[in-house]
């Protein structure tokens, strides 16, 4: 089953849903299309496979085979459910929770890199939702003006309260911040592997340069804060960093 959903999920991303073949999957798979079938019942049970198992690694679920074809109106709302699951973003909503932080360099660290760590592990599975919202409306309509237009909203009231409390030392429209980190993590933790010059960059070297990059420009440097090697704010054991992701990160596969 994990064969059959990432082929489906390389697939879709290339191609999007209206464009996607499932003779593609087949020779993504490197098996015969009839096999592909004997999984799901069609290209819409495939996208709908794929979108319940993105940021999991529950492949071997107990699923009665072929997949059926399911409405799309139920299609939509499991991608809604999926998508909302994943960008509940923990971090950044206990951060706008708190009133005032002990350190806010290392808040919005933590609040950086849970972002990082989504975009990361789930850079396929967005690739795939973008292509597809193309040819598909009311994907667009989801994916853009509901659930993407959402997790700007939260980042941006979380950068206004910083701002107006005076923790953050950048002084301007919160839009326009919030938007920059989300364009500058967005880029080097998931756009960058399309990009011939830094593709072959490792996360683990990109990572800390352009989050300290951006704590320092929002934040403010502060001289003589712990750094560790890479430039990067060093978080001890009770720092408000996130856990470790335990999905499966696209970029490793």
């Amino acid at each position: 089953m994990y064969d059959l959903v990432r082929a489906g999920l390389v697939v879709f991303a290339g191609s999007g849903f209206r464009d996607a073949q499932m003779v593609d999957v087949a020779r993504e798979m490197g098996v015969a299309l009839g096999t592909v079938y004997s999984y799901v019942e069609s290209k819409e049970a495939l996208f709908g496979l794929v979108i319940d198992r993105i940021g999991t690694t529950d492949y071997e679920a107990d699923i009665a085979l072929p997949v059926r074809t399911p409405p799309i109106d139920e299609l939509l709302e499991r991608t809604r459910g999926r998508i909302e699951g994943l960008t509940r973003l923990p971090v950044l909503a206990a951060a706008q929770r708190r009133r005032r932080p002990a350190d806010p360099r290392e808040e919005l660290y933590g609040v950086l890199e849970e972002f990082w760590d989504l975009t990361l592990t789930t850079r396929l599975a967005a690739d795939m939702i973008e292509r597809s919202a193309r040819d598909w409306p009311q994907l667009a309509d989801l994916f853009y003006d509901q659930i993407r237009r959402d997790l700007f909203d939260r980042l941006q009231s979380y950068v206004a309260r910083r701002v107006r409390g005076e923790q953050f030392r950048v002084d301007g429209d919160p839009r326009v911040i919030a938007r920059t980190m989300v364009e500058t993590v967005t880029f080097w933790a998931r756009h960058r592997y399309g990009d011939r010059d830094v593709a072959g960059v490792a996360d683990a070297d990109v990572r800390p340069i352009v989050l300290a990059f951006l704590v320092d420009a929002v934040a403010g440097a502060e001289p003589g804060a712990p750094l560790d090697r890479a430039g990067s704010v060093r978080r001890d054991a009770g720092g408000q960093g996130p856990p470790t992701s335990t999905v499966r990160s696209e970029g490793s596969r």
